[in-house]
């Protein structure tokens, strides 16, 4: 009896999180449906709520708006409004620092969150899987002994939150996963374990452990 009941949660645990997961992110991009007009807003007209029409709303603004961007009179609107933005002391801030990241992400440029690492955290004999968000800042870099990276140690079952350090960049091991096999592993605790990508990725661990 134990056996089944097992059995049964393990098929339906995960199916029901990621239903549930889908459902949230499908009923937030709902929300970009109040933009429009309430005359012709779907729930108004059919007289009760389809789930996903606003997820197609929100994809064809986002794409609409890559599209306009693109040319040169959709640059010259964005300049302008970032110049708009710029004036307005408190939003200026957030704004900038927003793109700042989100740039660094979605550009594809540099090697923010696309290097996996081993660090030691939280002591020297243990060792944490964490993502390099880049190298030292000028100010921070000239500061330090030596070559110093920025890593993000996330939380494990939750991701999105973690720890930030900077480590001496002798003293990480790269590892040869990609980040959403590296990801898995966090979420599932050690669960799923990941899978190489073909290449040997220098391994320094000698040499990091002779240093402790």
């Amino acid at each position: 009896m134990k056996k089944y009941f097992v059995t049964g949660l393990l098929i339906w645990v995960p199916l029901v999180i990621t239903l549930w997961v889908m459902s949230a992110i499908v009923r937030l991009m709902d929300q970009s449906l109040v933009l429009l007009p309430q005359a012709i807003q779907p729930e108004r007209l059919l007289g009760f709520y389809i789930p996903g029409l606003g997820a197609i709303l929100t994809v064809g603004i986002v794409l609409g708006t890559g599209l306009v961007a693109t040319n040169i009179i959709g640059q010259k609107l964005v300049l302008y409004w970032e110049k708009v933005l710029l004036n307005i002391p408190v939003v200026k801030s957030i704004y900038y620092s927003v793109k700042q990241v989100s740039d660094t992400l979605f550009s594809g440029n540099g090697e923010s969150f696309r290097k996996v690492l081993l660090v030691r955290y939280p002591h020297p004999e243990a060792w944490s899987v964490a993502f390099m968000t880049g190298n030292a800042a000028r100010p921070i870099a000239e500061l330090l002994p030596d070559e110093h990276v920025g890593v993000f140690i996330p939380t494990t079952p939750s991701p999105v939150n973690g720890f930030f350090f900077f480590v001496r960049k002798r003293d990480v091991i790269e590892l040869d996963i990609s980040v959403d096999d590296a990801l898995k592993y966090i979420v599932s605790m050690g669960v799923v374990p990941p899978t190489t990508r073909g290449r040997a990725a220098p391994n320094p661990l000698g040499r990091a452990q002779n240093e402790f």
